[in-house]
């Protein structure tokens, strides 16, 4: 019997992302055994569960996103036997484990599409999109690869083109074929069956395509909330109608989620990048019966301010209804939010801290943000990401965010590795080490881990409604309420004192930790800069 069936409801998921958090071997590549040997510095961040980013095999064109066997651990990263360990120990110390699953698209390594692609009669023949050239010889239609240029790559044994939504070392299966969805149903069940907890799904809404090909028409506004396609990407120019977020992928939801449903305590946060992303989040997330949870992209952007977040939360809450968001301000996509929304002070990323974890939803914390991590600043000569090298100088890609997790400022590589580390370990987060921020009081480590803490002993938010109250410019006020219990949240994301009036006099919750706290004289609170004020009404 599972003890509680919704752990996921409220919950804080840690990411790691394997290459850049531990190495245990000495390759200079973080692997399972690195992360099981930090199980206990999580499980001291008072979070639920850790979310990995990709581990099986892979070629590593895209870092393992580019799946060449789902039901395996590929060897820069251990065993699947160092897997079930890792599964064993997290649980001992009452953390779940989510993994992420890739299934739109496989490796062009994977043997379905070695098959798929050596003749147009083989059994695996329409397991990918497949399509003939047009009579000048050009693809099918105008669909664009997330990662530049056409979404079709040409093959020469079956003289067809192929469809590739991301690298063209990704083709995307064919979910039309329901081979395929029995198949991607049951290397999810291979996972379920060997103990984790849930799933978080990759670009889960690029599953189905339309079948007629049809050509995408262009975008009304660039879409840089789209999976973080910024406006130096052509794909932005495009409404993407045709090539994802189809209506088949619903009735594909449904029956993943009955298999969940046979694992009590499972779940899954889908990752939805969207010209429409709220409205496809809602429609994800209705009715109990697809996603438990969805990841949002909109606090992933450079757009910040009191007046952004409030609108942002306003409209997924509107939107969203029944179904449950998942927040995040960074993961391994998207620069640092220290450098994103160019923090100055640890005060001030204290209180972006205040504001993700009181508002109303799960919440994933990116590896490093604990430590107030910046964007590393990377030479040309030293990325490896293929989306940087495409969009190099205008956009410098992923690995400013991806480079190694510092543990001590006085070991070689920061105590990630004895070997030269895949990315280099950024020389200005040695001081912000996990060792440097271990013992001291005013730390954003410390911040994070006792904040972390209280929240867990918090139903109103864990579970309770979320209202905003008006407030002055470039600050946030909102309560959340739950079962006859309010709790005030006041935040002032200003270099400049404010004073605001609340709704009634506030009692300060004690042992805030490490923020600088206001002070109230009946209704009105008056905050310091980047101050935060937490209170029951």
């Amino acid at each position: 019997m599972i003890k509680n069936p919704d752990w996921w409801r409220g919950a804080v998921i840690y990411q790691v992302y394997p290459r850049s958090f531990n190495d245990s071997n000495g390759d200079g590549i973080g692997d399972l055994p690195g992360v099981t040997a930090k199980l206990d510095y999580i499980a001291s961040l008072n979070v639920d569960a850790i979310w990995l980013s990709p581990f099986f095999t892979s070629p590593m064109k895209d870092f393992g996103y580019d799946v060449s066997d789902y039901r395996d651990v590929d060897p820069i990263f251990g065993t699947i036997e160092d897997f079930d360990e890792l599964i064993a120990e997290a649980h001992k110390r009452d953390l779940k484990i989510m993994i992420d699953q890739v299934l739109s698209h496989s490796s062009d390594q994977h043997r379905w599409f070695v098959e798929s692609r050596s003749s147009r009669d083989n059994p695996r023949s329409d397991w990918y999109v497949w399509a003939d050239a047009r009579k000048d010889g050009t693809p099918p239609n105008n669909w664009l690869s997330v990662f530049g240029g056409s979404a079709w790559a040409w093959d020469s044994r079956r003289k067809q083109y192929y469809l590739h939504n991301f690298l063209a070392s990704q083709p995307d299966l064919n979910f039309h074929n329901p081979e395929v969805v029995d198949q991607v149903l049951s290397d999810v069940k291979f996972w379920l069956d060997r103990g984790v907890d849930g799933f978080r799904l990759d670009a889960i809404n690029f599953c189905f395509h339309d079948p007629k090909l049809r050509d995408n028409p262009p975008s009304n506004a660039v879409a840089e909330g789209s999976i973080g396609v910024r406006k130096e990407n052509p794909y932005a120019y495009q409404f993407h109608k045709y090539d994802k977020t189809r209506p088949e992928n619903l009735a594909f939801l449904q029956r993943l989620r009955a298999l969940l449903d046979q694992y009590p305590g499972t779940t899954t946060v889908g990752e939805i990048g969207d010209d429409n992303s709220l409205e496809t989040m809602a429609e994800y997330t209705g009715g109990g019966d697809k996603l438990h949870m969805a990841y949002s992209f909109d606090l992933l952007t450079e757009q910040r301010g009191a007046d952004f977040f409030k609108k942002t939360v306003d409209s997924i809450e509107k939107k969203l209804t029944d179904g449950w968001p998942c927040w995040a301000i960074g993961n391994h996509d998207v620069a640092r939010v220290a450098s994103r929304w160019e923090a100055r002070s640890a005060q001030q990323l204290k209180a972006y801290m205040a504001m993700l974890l009181t508002l109303r939803g799960s919440i994933c914390i990116y590896q490093g943000e604990e430590l107030g991590l910046t964007e590393a600043e990377l030479e040309y000569h030293e990325l490896v990401d293929p989306y940087g090298i495409n969009f190099w100088p205008e956009y410098k890609g992923r690995d400013g965010c991806r480079t190694p997790m510092v543990w001590h400022h006085r070991e070689t590589h920061g105590g990630f590795s004895d070997a030269r580390p895949w990315l280099p370990v950024y020389d200005e987060h040695y001081n912000a080490a996990v060792a440097v921020q271990h013992d001291e009081e005013n730390s954003i480590l410390q911040a994070y881990r006792t904040f972390l803490g209280w929240r867990a002993q918090q139903p109103v938010l864990l579970k309770g409604d979320i209202e905003f109250l008006k407030s002055p410019e470039e600050t946030l006020v909102y309560t959340r309420h739950y079962e006859g219990e309010t709790l005030l949240v006041a935040l002032n994301l200003t270099d400049k004192p404010v004073r605001i009036t609340t709704p009634a006099p506030g009692q300060p919750i004690k042992g805030t930790p490490g923020f600088i706290g206001g002070s109230w004289k009946g209704r009105q609170l008056e905050l310091q800069p980047w101050g935060v004020e937490i209170a029951s009404l």
